[in-house]
Protein backbone atom coordinates (compact mmCIF):
# COMPACT_ATOMS: atom_id res chain seq x y z
CA UNK A 1 0.00 0.00 0.00
CA UNK A 2 1.49 3.35 -0.71
CA UNK A 3 1.75 6.03 1.58
CA UNK A 4 -0.63 7.80 2.57
CA UNK A 5 -3.61 5.24 1.59
CA UNK A 6 -6.26 4.48 3.45
CA UNK A 7 -6.64 1.18 4.97
CA UNK A 8 -8.65 -1.47 2.92
CA UNK A 9 -11.71 -3.01 3.37
CA UNK A 10 -12.77 0.52 4.34
CA UNK A 11 -16.16 1.77 4.39
CA UNK A 12 -16.67 4.28 1.42
CA UNK A 13 -17.08 7.92 3.15
CA UNK A 14 -20.19 10.12 1.86
CA UNK A 15 -18.01 13.29 2.05
CA UNK A 16 -14.82 14.37 2.93
CA UNK A 17 -12.53 17.14 4.32
CA UNK A 18 -9.31 17.36 3.31
CA UNK A 19 -6.40 20.13 5.30
CA UNK A 20 -3.63 21.07 3.38
CA UNK A 21 -0.74 22.32 5.60
CA UNK A 22 3.46 22.56 4.59
CA UNK A 23 5.27 22.74 7.59
CA UNK A 24 5.91 22.07 11.15
CA UNK A 25 4.68 25.42 12.47
CA UNK A 26 1.24 25.76 10.52
CA UNK A 27 0.97 21.54 11.80
CA UNK A 28 1.29 22.16 15.17
CA UNK A 29 -0.28 25.77 15.23
CA UNK A 30 -3.26 25.72 12.68
CA UNK A 31 -3.87 22.08 11.38
CA UNK A 32 -3.69 20.42 15.05
CA UNK A 33 -6.36 22.86 16.84
CA UNK A 34 -8.69 22.86 13.62
CA UNK A 35 -8.82 18.69 13.64
CA UNK A 36 -9.76 18.55 17.10
CA UNK A 37 -11.82 21.18 16.99
CA UNK A 38 -14.03 19.46 13.52
CA UNK A 39 -13.67 16.55 15.63
CA UNK A 40 -15.63 17.72 18.71
CA UNK A 41 -18.23 19.81 16.51
CA UNK A 42 -19.23 16.56 14.01
CA UNK A 43 -18.50 12.99 14.32
CA UNK A 44 -15.47 12.31 11.76
CA UNK A 45 -13.41 9.66 11.02
CA UNK A 46 -11.14 7.88 12.27
CA UNK A 47 -12.41 9.02 16.07
CA UNK A 48 -16.01 7.92 15.43
CA UNK A 49 -15.72 5.12 12.72
CA UNK A 50 -19.03 4.83 11.35
CA UNK A 51 -18.87 8.35 10.41
CA UNK A 52 -19.75 9.36 6.93
CA UNK A 53 -17.47 12.10 6.64
CA UNK A 54 -13.33 11.71 6.40
CA UNK A 55 -11.29 14.05 7.94
CA UNK A 56 -7.73 13.91 6.08
CA UNK A 57 -4.38 15.73 5.65
CA UNK A 58 -2.55 16.30 2.83
CA UNK A 59 0.98 18.20 2.96
CA UNK A 60 2.49 19.97 0.12
CA UNK A 61 5.81 20.84 -1.18
CA UNK A 62 7.85 23.00 0.83
CA UNK A 63 11.56 24.08 1.27
CA UNK A 64 10.98 25.06 4.59
CA UNK A 65 9.54 21.67 5.82
CA UNK A 66 11.56 19.09 7.55
CA UNK A 67 10.76 16.10 5.89
CA UNK A 68 9.12 14.53 8.85
CA UNK A 69 5.80 16.17 8.55
CA UNK A 70 3.61 13.30 7.93
CA UNK A 71 5.03 11.48 10.23
CA UNK A 72 4.30 13.75 13.24
CA UNK A 73 0.79 14.37 11.81
CA UNK A 74 0.16 10.38 12.11
CA UNK A 75 1.19 10.16 15.63
CA UNK A 76 -1.30 12.76 16.19
CA UNK A 77 -4.40 10.09 15.79
CA UNK A 78 -6.74 12.62 14.41
CA UNK A 79 -6.47 11.69 10.38
CA UNK A 80 -8.09 9.02 8.95
CA UNK A 81 -5.46 9.40 5.53
CA UNK A 82 -2.12 11.54 5.84
CA UNK A 83 -0.65 11.95 2.49
CA UNK A 84 3.19 12.84 2.29
CA UNK A 85 4.68 15.87 0.50
CA UNK A 86 6.50 13.80 -1.92
CA UNK A 87 3.29 11.95 -3.14
CA UNK A 88 1.50 15.37 -4.17
CA UNK A 89 2.32 15.17 -7.37
CA UNK A 90 1.32 11.78 -7.80
CA UNK A 91 -2.16 12.88 -6.07
CA UNK A 92 -3.11 15.59 -8.58
CA UNK A 93 -2.38 13.34 -12.20
CA UNK A 94 -3.78 9.82 -10.53
CA UNK A 95 -5.84 10.50 -7.41
CA UNK A 96 -7.73 6.87 -7.25
CA UNK A 97 -4.31 5.61 -7.00
CA UNK A 98 -4.28 6.49 -2.83
CA UNK A 99 -7.75 5.18 -2.55
CA UNK A 100 -11.67 6.48 -3.13
CA UNK A 101 -11.97 9.77 -3.06
CA UNK A 102 -16.36 10.69 -1.92
CA UNK A 103 -18.35 12.56 -4.10
CA UNK A 104 -18.17 15.61 -2.01
CA UNK A 105 -15.31 17.47 0.07
CA UNK A 106 -14.27 20.48 0.95
CA UNK A 107 -10.20 21.40 0.89
CA UNK A 108 -9.07 23.91 3.29
CA UNK A 109 -5.42 25.85 2.75
CA UNK A 110 -3.75 26.11 6.02
CA UNK A 111 -0.23 26.56 4.67
CA UNK A 112 1.79 26.91 2.02
CA UNK A 113 1.39 28.08 -1.51
CA UNK A 114 -2.22 29.00 -2.10
CA UNK A 115 -2.29 27.99 -5.29
CA UNK A 116 -1.36 24.24 -4.18
CA UNK A 117 -4.97 23.73 -2.79
CA UNK A 118 -6.58 25.50 -6.11
CA UNK A 119 -5.08 22.62 -7.98
CA UNK A 120 -6.67 19.94 -5.46
CA UNK A 121 -9.80 21.18 -5.23
CA UNK A 122 -10.19 21.39 -9.10
CA UNK A 123 -8.68 18.42 -9.66
CA UNK A 124 -11.22 16.34 -6.69
CA UNK A 125 -13.86 18.75 -7.54
CA UNK A 126 -13.86 19.50 -4.17
CA UNK A 127 -15.62 23.15 -2.49
CA UNK A 128 -12.29 24.96 -1.37
CA UNK A 129 -12.02 27.69 2.06
CA UNK A 130 -8.43 29.35 2.12
CA UNK A 131 -7.41 30.89 5.45
CA UNK A 132 -5.54 34.02 4.76
CA UNK A 133 -3.39 35.77 7.71
CA UNK A 134 -2.70 38.62 5.22
CA UNK A 135 -4.11 37.84 1.65
CA UNK A 136 -6.33 35.84 -0.56
CA UNK A 137 -4.09 34.78 -3.86
CA UNK A 138 -7.27 33.33 -5.72
CA UNK A 139 -10.04 34.63 -4.76
CA UNK A 140 -12.29 33.73 -7.48
CA UNK A 141 -11.71 29.92 -7.15
CA UNK A 142 -12.39 29.96 -3.54
CA UNK A 143 -16.14 29.18 -2.24
CA UNK A 144 -15.10 31.11 0.96
CA UNK A 145 -12.36 32.64 2.70
CA UNK A 146 -11.48 33.10 6.48
CA UNK A 147 -9.57 36.21 7.05
CA UNK A 148 -7.45 36.58 9.98
CA UNK A 149 -8.19 40.29 10.36
CA UNK A 150 -9.27 42.99 8.31
CA UNK A 151 -5.98 43.46 6.63
CA UNK A 152 -6.48 40.47 4.52
CA UNK A 153 -10.09 41.23 4.24
CA UNK A 154 -9.55 44.83 2.88
CA UNK A 155 -7.29 43.55 0.14
CA UNK A 156 -10.48 41.80 -1.41
CA UNK A 157 -11.57 43.53 -4.06
CA UNK A 158 -15.39 44.23 -3.49
CA UNK A 159 -17.05 41.16 -5.75
CA UNK A 160 -15.16 38.87 -3.69
CA UNK A 161 -15.74 40.16 -0.11
CA UNK A 162 -19.21 38.62 0.15
CA UNK A 163 -17.36 35.80 0.56
CA UNK A 164 -15.34 36.46 2.99
CA UNK A 165 -15.77 36.40 6.64
CA UNK A 166 -12.87 37.82 9.21
CA UNK A 167 -12.64 34.99 12.05
CA UNK A 168 -9.57 36.23 13.47
CA UNK A 169 -5.99 35.08 14.92
CA UNK A 170 -6.48 30.89 15.25
CA UNK A 171 -2.99 31.64 17.23
CA UNK A 172 -5.39 33.69 19.81
CA UNK A 173 -7.08 30.24 20.93
CA UNK A 174 -3.62 28.70 22.19
CA UNK A 175 -4.27 30.34 25.24
CA UNK A 176 -6.86 28.58 26.17
CA UNK A 177 -5.09 25.39 25.28
CA UNK A 178 -1.99 26.18 27.80
CA UNK A 179 -3.84 25.93 30.87
CA UNK A 180 -1.83 22.98 32.32
CA UNK A 181 -2.68 20.88 34.53
CA UNK A 182 0.76 19.79 35.73
CA UNK A 183 2.36 22.62 36.54
CA UNK A 184 6.21 23.15 37.03
CA UNK A 185 7.77 23.06 39.56
CA UNK A 186 8.63 26.45 41.46
CA UNK A 187 11.05 28.45 39.65
CA UNK A 188 12.21 31.57 37.25
CA UNK A 189 11.70 29.34 34.38
CA UNK A 190 13.24 30.28 30.66
CA UNK A 191 12.38 28.83 27.75
CA UNK A 192 15.26 27.73 25.35
CA UNK A 193 14.06 27.75 21.46
CA UNK A 194 16.73 26.52 19.23
CA UNK A 195 14.04 25.54 16.46
CA UNK A 196 13.34 22.23 14.42
CA UNK A 197 14.82 22.66 11.34
CA UNK A 198 18.70 21.56 10.61
CA UNK A 199 20.29 24.78 10.04
CA UNK A 200 18.41 26.36 12.87
CA UNK A 201 19.80 23.44 15.09
CA UNK A 202 22.65 23.51 14.20
CA UNK A 203 23.49 27.09 15.18
CA UNK A 204 20.93 27.38 18.17
CA UNK A 205 21.78 24.54 20.56
CA UNK A 206 25.12 24.90 20.97
CA UNK A 207 24.47 28.91 21.36
CA UNK A 208 21.63 28.72 23.45
CA UNK A 209 23.54 25.95 26.09
CA UNK A 210 26.36 28.18 26.13
CA UNK A 211 23.87 31.08 26.97
CA UNK A 212 22.22 29.07 29.50
CA UNK A 213 25.40 28.40 31.24
CA UNK A 214 26.50 32.19 31.59
CA UNK A 215 22.85 33.22 32.59
CA UNK A 216 22.72 30.44 35.70
CA UNK A 217 26.37 31.72 36.53
CA UNK A 218 24.76 35.00 36.96
CA UNK A 219 21.38 34.42 38.43
CA UNK A 220 21.89 30.72 40.03
CA UNK A 221 17.89 30.72 40.52
CA UNK A 222 16.96 30.46 37.13
CA UNK A 223 16.10 27.24 35.44
CA UNK A 224 15.42 26.48 32.11
CA UNK A 225 13.25 24.24 29.78
CA UNK A 226 14.10 23.24 26.20
CA UNK A 227 10.71 22.23 24.51
CA UNK A 228 11.86 18.82 21.91
CA UNK A 229 9.81 19.91 18.53
CA UNK A 230 7.66 17.57 16.90
CA UNK A 231 10.20 16.97 14.11
CA UNK A 232 13.07 16.29 15.89
CA UNK A 233 14.64 14.30 18.81
CA UNK A 234 16.19 14.05 22.17
CA UNK A 235 19.04 12.19 20.34
CA UNK A 236 19.56 15.11 17.66
CA UNK A 237 19.51 17.77 20.25
CA UNK A 238 22.81 15.78 21.72
CA UNK A 239 24.18 15.65 18.98
CA UNK A 240 23.73 18.88 17.64
CA UNK A 241 24.97 19.85 21.22
CA UNK A 242 27.95 17.75 20.92
CA UNK A 243 31.50 18.02 18.60
CA UNK A 244 29.94 15.90 15.85
CA UNK A 245 28.52 19.77 15.16
CA UNK A 246 31.07 21.45 13.32
CA UNK A 247 29.61 24.77 15.39
CA UNK A 248 29.99 23.71 18.68
CA UNK A 249 33.64 24.14 19.08
CA UNK A 250 32.93 27.92 18.79
CA UNK A 251 31.07 28.14 22.12
CA UNK A 252 31.34 25.91 25.51
CA UNK A 253 33.70 22.94 25.37
CA UNK A 254 32.23 19.33 25.51
CA UNK A 255 28.72 17.60 25.04
CA UNK A 256 25.72 17.62 27.09
CA UNK A 257 24.48 14.84 28.68
CA UNK A 258 21.20 13.00 29.04
CA UNK A 259 19.91 12.52 32.96
CA UNK A 260 16.46 11.70 34.38
CA UNK A 261 15.28 12.45 37.58
CA UNK A 262 11.86 13.96 38.80
CA UNK A 263 9.71 12.40 36.10
CA UNK A 264 11.16 13.80 33.62
CA UNK A 265 14.47 14.10 31.34
CA UNK A 266 17.21 16.96 31.30
CA UNK A 267 20.37 17.66 29.52
CA UNK A 268 23.37 18.61 31.40
CA UNK A 269 26.06 20.87 30.00
CA UNK A 270 29.49 20.59 30.89
CA UNK A 271 29.23 23.12 33.14
CA UNK A 272 26.57 21.51 35.28
CA UNK A 273 23.41 23.56 33.97
CA UNK A 274 20.12 21.42 33.70
CA UNK A 275 17.61 22.14 30.99
CA UNK A 276 14.05 20.59 31.67
CA UNK A 277 12.99 18.63 28.09
CA UNK A 278 9.66 18.90 27.74
CA UNK A 279 8.59 16.08 24.92
CA UNK A 280 4.76 16.51 25.18
CA UNK A 281 3.21 17.68 22.06
CA UNK A 282 2.06 20.70 22.34
CA UNK A 283 4.15 22.24 24.91
CA UNK A 284 2.00 25.02 25.45
CA UNK A 285 1.30 24.36 29.39
CA UNK A 286 4.64 24.38 29.62
CA UNK A 287 5.46 27.29 28.00
CA UNK A 288 3.10 29.51 29.14
CA UNK A 289 4.67 29.07 32.91
CA UNK A 290 8.21 30.87 31.66
CA UNK A 291 8.63 34.37 32.34
CA UNK A 292 10.98 34.77 29.39
CA UNK A 293 12.30 32.80 26.24
CA UNK A 294 15.19 32.63 23.85
CA UNK A 295 14.48 32.02 20.04
CA UNK A 296 14.95 31.64 16.80
CA UNK A 297 12.96 33.35 14.10
CA UNK A 298 9.72 31.38 12.89
CA UNK A 299 6.70 29.83 13.88
CA UNK A 300 7.75 29.88 17.29
CA UNK A 301 7.62 33.58 17.62
CA UNK A 302 3.82 33.34 16.89
CA UNK A 303 3.57 31.03 19.72
CA UNK A 304 4.92 32.60 22.36
CA UNK A 305 3.29 35.59 21.37
CA UNK A 306 0.08 34.14 21.68
CA UNK A 307 1.24 32.31 24.67
CA UNK A 308 1.84 36.06 25.87
CA UNK A 309 5.58 35.22 26.85
CA UNK A 310 8.01 37.97 26.72
CA UNK A 311 11.17 36.29 24.36
CA UNK A 312 14.18 37.65 22.92
CA UNK A 313 14.77 36.69 19.33
CA UNK A 314 18.08 35.70 18.16
CA UNK A 315 19.50 35.69 14.74
CA UNK A 316 23.06 34.63 15.09
CA UNK A 317 24.67 36.06 11.33
CA UNK A 318 28.50 34.71 12.35
CA UNK A 319 27.16 31.41 10.91
CA UNK A 320 25.71 32.38 7.73
CA UNK A 321 26.95 29.37 5.71
CA UNK A 322 24.69 27.37 7.87
CA UNK A 323 21.66 30.08 8.41
CA UNK A 324 19.81 29.09 4.78
CA UNK A 325 16.22 28.36 6.47
CA UNK A 326 14.84 30.94 4.60
CA UNK A 327 11.30 31.45 3.17
CA UNK A 328 10.49 31.67 -0.22
CA UNK A 329 12.43 31.67 -3.26
CA UNK A 330 15.74 32.91 -1.75
CA UNK A 331 15.85 29.75 0.48
CA UNK A 332 15.33 27.65 -3.00
CA UNK A 333 18.49 29.51 -4.22
CA UNK A 334 20.33 29.50 -1.34
CA UNK A 335 20.24 25.72 -1.72
CA UNK A 336 21.39 25.21 -5.53
CA UNK A 337 24.25 22.50 -5.94
CA UNK A 338 27.67 23.58 -6.20
CA UNK A 339 27.04 27.17 -5.35
CA UNK A 340 25.06 26.28 -2.38
CA UNK A 341 27.65 27.45 -0.09
CA UNK A 342 28.30 31.34 -2.00
CA UNK A 343 25.05 31.69 -2.80
CA UNK A 344 23.77 31.44 0.74
CA UNK A 345 26.08 33.40 2.40
CA UNK A 346 25.33 36.08 0.13
CA UNK A 347 21.77 36.14 0.19
CA UNK A 348 21.34 35.98 3.83
CA UNK A 349 23.98 38.81 4.39
CA UNK A 350 21.72 40.69 1.96
CA UNK A 351 18.73 39.83 3.85
CA UNK A 352 19.93 40.91 7.01
CA UNK A 353 20.78 43.64 5.82
CA UNK A 354 17.77 44.81 4.10
CA UNK A 355 15.07 42.65 6.25
CA UNK A 356 12.11 44.04 8.03
CA UNK A 357 10.87 42.58 11.32
CA UNK A 358 11.39 38.73 11.91
CA UNK A 359 9.27 37.68 14.83
CA UNK A 360 5.82 37.11 14.06
CA UNK A 361 4.67 39.46 17.40
CA UNK A 362 6.55 42.84 15.67
CA UNK A 363 5.37 41.75 11.83
CA UNK A 364 1.82 41.56 13.13
CA UNK A 365 1.90 44.98 15.13
CA UNK A 366 4.10 46.67 12.59
CA UNK A 367 6.45 48.20 15.44
CA UNK A 368 8.81 46.64 18.00
CA UNK A 369 7.55 44.61 20.42
CA UNK A 370 9.83 41.98 21.46
CA UNK A 371 13.72 42.50 21.04
CA UNK A 372 15.51 41.48 18.10
CA UNK A 373 18.80 40.57 18.03
CA UNK A 374 20.71 40.10 14.53
CA UNK A 375 24.27 40.12 13.84
CA UNK A 376 27.55 38.71 15.48
CA UNK A 377 25.81 38.39 18.71
CA UNK A 378 27.48 36.34 21.62
CA UNK A 379 26.28 34.06 24.42
CA UNK A 380 27.30 36.33 26.79
CA UNK A 381 25.60 39.56 25.25
CA UNK A 382 22.40 37.51 24.97
CA UNK A 383 23.15 35.94 28.73
CA UNK A 384 23.70 39.79 30.33
CA UNK A 385 20.48 40.99 28.32
CA UNK A 386 18.55 38.41 29.74
CA UNK A 387 19.58 38.73 32.58
CA UNK A 388 18.69 42.75 32.55
CA UNK A 389 15.15 41.98 32.03
CA UNK A 390 15.38 39.05 34.81
CA UNK A 391 15.95 42.12 36.89
CA UNK A 392 13.20 43.97 35.81
CA UNK A 393 9.98 42.08 36.28
CA UNK A 394 8.31 44.95 35.45
CA UNK A 395 9.29 45.26 31.59
CA UNK A 396 8.41 42.20 31.16
CA UNK A 397 5.27 42.51 32.21
CA UNK A 398 4.69 45.35 30.06
CA UNK A 399 5.69 42.90 27.06
CA UNK A 400 3.69 40.02 28.31
CA UNK A 401 0.48 43.00 27.91
CA UNK A 402 1.36 43.96 24.77
CA UNK A 403 1.32 40.46 23.49
CA UNK A 404 -2.00 40.07 25.06
CA UNK A 405 -3.11 42.92 23.22
CA UNK A 406 -2.00 42.14 20.10
CA UNK A 407 -3.40 38.45 20.56
CA UNK A 408 -7.40 39.00 20.01
CA UNK A 409 -9.99 37.08 21.30
CA UNK A 410 -10.12 33.46 21.43
CA UNK A 411 -13.07 31.90 18.92
CA UNK A 412 -11.33 31.51 15.48
CA UNK A 413 -10.99 27.68 15.70
CA UNK A 414 -14.63 27.49 16.26
CA UNK A 415 -15.63 29.80 13.55
CA UNK A 416 -12.84 28.55 11.20
CA UNK A 417 -14.77 24.92 11.56
CA UNK A 418 -18.06 26.19 11.00
CA UNK A 419 -17.36 27.86 8.21
CA UNK A 420 -15.85 24.42 6.87
CA UNK A 421 -18.97 22.45 7.62
CA UNK A 422 -21.18 25.10 6.35
CA UNK A 423 -19.18 23.94 2.74
CA UNK A 424 -19.97 19.92 3.38
CA UNK A 425 -23.34 18.73 1.89
CA UNK A 426 -26.04 18.03 4.48
CA UNK A 427 -26.33 14.78 5.55
CA UNK A 428 -28.78 12.24 4.40
CA UNK A 429 -31.82 11.85 6.01
CA UNK A 430 -33.41 8.21 6.74
CA UNK A 431 -36.04 7.14 4.55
Amino acid sequence: MLPGTAPAGAAPAEAVIVLVCNGPGELATWVRPLARRLHRDVPLRPLAPAAAIDLQLVLVPCPNATGSEAQVARRMGLFSRVLPAERFWWLLLRPRRHGPWPDHGVVVFLGGDQFWTVLLSWRLGYRHLTYAEWVVRWPRWNDRIAAMGPQAAGRLARRWRPRCEVVGDLMADLSESARSDAPLPPGEWVALMPGSKRAKLQVGVPFLLDTADRLRAQRPGCRFLLPVAPTTSVEELLRYGGPSNPLQSSYSQGAPELREAAGARWLETPAGTLIRLVEEQPAHGALSQCVLALTTVGANTAELGALAVPMLVLVPTQHLHVMQAWDGWLGLLARLPLLSWLLGVALTAWRMRNRGYLAWPNISAGRLVVPERVGAITPAEIAAEALDWLEHPQRLEGVREDLRSLRGQPGAVAALSRLVRELLPAPRTAP
